[in-house]
């Protein structure tokens, strides 16, 4: 978990619980030096960051995680008021004071804060503080004695209009708030009455304070703000060139106030608008279940939209096909709740699902090849014309339909058991047309950017790992660019070419060349049903070679050597014919039949969007934005990936225990209902048995010659199983006790 800007996790929580149970008379400022040295957690000034690590282990302990030391009480230092008779008094111009000093209040200087706390308290409206964080005073002295007074602290967390006029994102506050100050106290002597004194003496000191700063703290502030009462005018910040931007919420005592600012260097916006580098977010602990697992590395700096956002993939995965109202129970404020959630500016797509990739790298690095299948599928909006920011589609059947582009990559087991995703891609046609005018178009600026943009996702994935990728394309991705980009990356590359583009090899077309080649063996293929094609077993001959591929005549490229494996169906009206080109070694046809297994999970992924589009009911979403549909979409393709999952590792680890993928409420409750008895069985049922459960639910019939239940059935399952749960929820506490 984050608390106050670091991550306790739980060997530094039980290393923490250790240490006091070792020393039990340890002082907790001995014990947060310990914890800020454990973390490497220091200031700019090189010194160890006490106070906020104070601040955290006294939130562990109200959260019952640690119990600290009994804090040790020592007498309270009264300060003796100064004495603040050397104020001056007078009348007239700013001349009359003579050398107006702007003297700065340092740690060993006692005398002068006891005089700057006194004045503040005498004649300052808020007193003389506390002042929050870090700080810095100043004195103001003529040779009529002191005339006034300032401070200048740490700035307010968070301020719409203020934010609004600095345009920085959540993260870029976070990271760049220390930049800002706050002049927290500004204090004229009354009985000083020279015109054009506030000012000057904002504009003095203003003009020494960053170079103070940075010797105090070893950071140059950028920008001030400060807050002026609404029954003041603020004529003298105006005067001084602060800029006024707005006002506060008033939702503290104080009542709302007019916000003014002033920057401090002519790029600050530059400046407080740089984004931190986010870095890795160690995974939760003990994830209480797979939506903590997969989006608990999502870092929002705000607790309560990580809440959300978990609850939200939990009510998904309930309900998959749902809309949102439905999904949210029925209820008003969790449906308000979730249209706020998907129009949240620091919510966005790529954001939410690199918590679910970072997951799925974890996941690749247990086995020793992984196959990343990617593909292209259109979301389709049409019957929303309220949605903004879609674009054209280019359906035949609706030539002005209008939608998204989705590309997705998914990593898959060479068993087929998807793992999730690795890189996904999402757009609205803002220029169609472009297939008009191809040819003069680089393919950087063509929509098949999309495979080599996904190619390097994968590369850099390899980079981390030991696994063997292989990148996985159907015809479309047959582009000689690709092929050249992963002659220079370690991931491999496993394409079908498309029979249109001539592929040529040295002197001949590369169909030709390849059906010429001697059959080097056969194998059987089994084809599943696509519309009105009937599923069938294949018999196919296999031929296999190294080529030299030949670059188009318009791309100024170096010929690839490559691997194809060509494989043909000869007694079928319609055969199938495919052309599979890769860089993986093929020298026998062992190798030749593990290229082509390979390729046919392909299909997986068309499975997942099948999935997608007709389980979780993407296209039904009815959303505002095209943003906030992608957000939307991002849950939902986790959810769906989740529900792929559940079904192929039913099959795949069929004996493990369903409690490892289900809640306890939910296994009993389908036990019972499926075998109409309230006899639970001591052990859960395994997962194999769990799955055909829900599957009978959404109407597997479980006969012998039925085949393993697929995702449709078991989203239906999950639909219904989800609403039993409820009910049982209800009617569980009205049970009465005993046998």
């Amino acid at each position: 978990m984050k608390i106050c800007g670091q991550y306790f996790n739980k060997d530094l929580v039980d290393r923490i619980k250790e240490t006091i149970k070792q020393e039990p008379e340890i002082s907790r400022s001995t014990l947060s030096r310990r914890v800020c040295k454990w973390l490497n957690w220091i200031s700019p000034m090189g010194k160890p960051c006490e106070v906020s690590c104070r601040k955290a282990l006294l939130k562990l302990d109200k959260r019952d995680m640690i119990k600290l030391p009994k804090a040790k009480s020592f007498p309270k230092r009264r300060g003796i008021p100064a004495d603040v008779s050397d104020v001056a008094k007078i009348d007239g111009d700013i001349s009359k004071l003579g050398e107006i000093k702007v003297i700065q209040i340092t740690k060993v200087s006692n005398r002068l804060s006891s005089i700057w706390n006194s004045l503040m308290n005498k004649y300052h409206y808020l007193g003389s503080g506390p002042l929050c964080g870090a700080q810095i005073r100043y004195l103001i002295k003529s040779r009529y004695g002191w005339v006034g007074a300032l401070s200048f602290s740490a700035a307010s967390w968070a301020l719409k209009d203020r934010d609004n006029f600095i345009s920085w994102s959540v993260a870029a506050r976070i990271k760049n708030l220390p930049y800002v100050l706050n002049n927290s106290r500004f204090l004229i002597i009354p009985g000083v009455n020279i015109p054009n004194l506030a000012s000057h003496i904002l504009g003095k000191c203003i003009r020494q304070l960053a170079n103070d700063w940075q010797k105090r703290y070893n950071y140059r502030p950028v920008l001030l703000e400060t807050f002026v009462d609404i029954k003041f005018k603020g004529t003298s910040y105006q005067a001084a060139n602060w800029i006024k931007v707005g006002k506060s919420s008033g939702r503290r005592s104080t009542g709302k106030k007019v916000i003014y600012l002033y920057p401090l260097c002519p790029n600050w916006k530059e400046i407080l608008n740089r984004k931190p580098k986010r870095g890795i977010i160690p995974p939760p602990d003990n994830p209480a279940d797979w939506a903590e697992e997969e989006f608990g590395q999502v870092e929002f700096f705000d607790h309560r939209l990580n809440i959300r956002l978990q609850r939200l993939a939990r009510d998904f995965f309930a309900a998959p096909g749902s809309l949102i109202p439905e999904a949210s129970g029925g209820s008003i404020a969790s449906t308000k709740a979730a249209y706020r959630f998907f129009n949240n500016k620091r919510v966005d797509m790529d954001e939410l699902l690199k918590s679910h990739i970072t997951m799925t790298k974890e996941r690749i690095k247990e086995h020793n090849i992984i196959l990343a299948v990617q593909d292209t599928t259109i979301l389709n909006y049409t019957s929303h014309p309220a949605t903004e920011g879609l674009g054209l589609i280019n359906s035949i059947a609706k030539p002005r339909a209008k939608g998204l582009i989705l590309h997705t990559t998914m990593a898959f087991t060479p068993e087929g058991c998807p793992l999730g995703l690795l890189d996904v891609q999402c757009w609205a046609r803002t220029n169609p047309g472009k297939s008009k005018k191809r040819k003069e178009l680089s393919v950087s600026e063509k929509e098949s950017m999309k495979w080599i943009k996904s190619y390097r996702a994968v590369a850099e994935i390899q980079r981390s790992t030991d696994t063997t990728l292989v990148s996985i394309g159907d015809r479309e991705a047959d582009l000689y660019e690709l092929f050249y980009e992963a002659s220079l990356n370690k991931p491999e590359l496993l394409i079908r070419a498309s029979k249109g583009r001539k592929r040529r090899v040295e002197e001949e077309y590369l169909w030709d060349k390849m059906s010429q080649e001697p059959i080097s063996g056969f194998c059987e293929l089994f084809i599943p049903r696509k519309g009105l094609r009937l599923a069938r077993t294949a018999k196919l001959e296999i031929r296999f070679s190294l080529v030299t591929l030949n670059p188009p005549r318009d791309k100024k490229l170096p010929p690839l050597k490559l691997y194809a494996v060509y494989v043909s169906e000869t007694d079928y009206p319609i055969p199938l014919e495919w052309m599979l080109l890769t860089t993986v070694k093929v020298q026998n046809l062992t190798d030749a039949k593990k290229i082509l297994k390979w390729y046919t999970r392909r299909w997986g992924i068309e499975v997942y969007h099948r999935t997608l589009k007709n389980g979780c009911r993407i296209e039904d979403r009815r959303l505002a934005r095209a943003e906030d549909t992608k957000t939307c979409l991002a849950i939902d393709m986790v959810v769906a990936w989740r529900i792929f999952f559940l079904t192929m590792q039913g099959r795949k680890t069929p004996d493990i225990p369903c409690d490892k993928f289900l809640q306890e409420d939910q296994w009993k409750v389908l036990y019972t209902y499926i075998n109409k008895t309230t006899t639970l069985p001591k052990e859960p049922p395994t997962l194999y048995q769990a799955i055909r459960m829900i599957a009978k639910l959404g109407g597997f019939l479980g006969r012998k010659s039925d085949k393993e239940p697929g995702t449709t059935t078991l989203w239906r399952g999950l639909q219904r199983l989800d609403n039993m749960v409820d009910f049982y929820k209800v009617i569980k506490p009205a049970q009465r006790a005993g046998p």
